[in-house]
C-alpha cells in the first residue's frame, strides 16, 4: 500500500486566478526549459476562456516568443528586473 505521489520539487506551482481575472503562474526557480513547457501546456488548456496569463520568470523567455507567434499570443514585458521578468500574455 503507496501514498499519493508526492509533487516533484521543481514542480510549477499550479496557476491561480487573480482578482482581476487573470491566470498567474509564478515559474521562478524552475530549471529551462520547465517555464516555457508549463506556460504553453497552460496556453493549450486555457486557449478558450479568454483570460490573460501573467507569468513571472528568472530571465526574459526568449525562445518562448516564437513559440506565442506561432499559436496566435502575443507578450507584454510589465517588469524586467534582473532575476524578475513579469510578463502578461494574451490572444493577439
Amino acid at each position: 500500500m503507496s501514498g499519493p505521489n508526492p509533487t516533484p520539487p521543481d514542480a510549477p506551482a499550479p496557476a491561480t486566478l487573480d482578482g482581476d481575472g487573470c491566470w498567474r503562474l509564478d515559474l521562478r526557480g524552475l530549471p529551462p526549459p520547465q517555464p516555457m513547457v508549463t506556460i504553453l501546456r497552460h496556453l493549450e488548456q486555457h486557449a478558450d476562456d479568454g483570460r490573460a496569463l501573467l507569468v513571472r520568470l528568472e530571465r526574459d523567455p526568449v525562445m518562448l516568443y516564437p513559440e506565442l507567434a506561432e499559436r496566435g499570443w502575443c507578450a507584454e514585458t510589465l517588469s524586467d528586473e534582473p532575476g524578475d521578468v513579469r510578463l502578461r500574455l494574451q490572444r493577439a
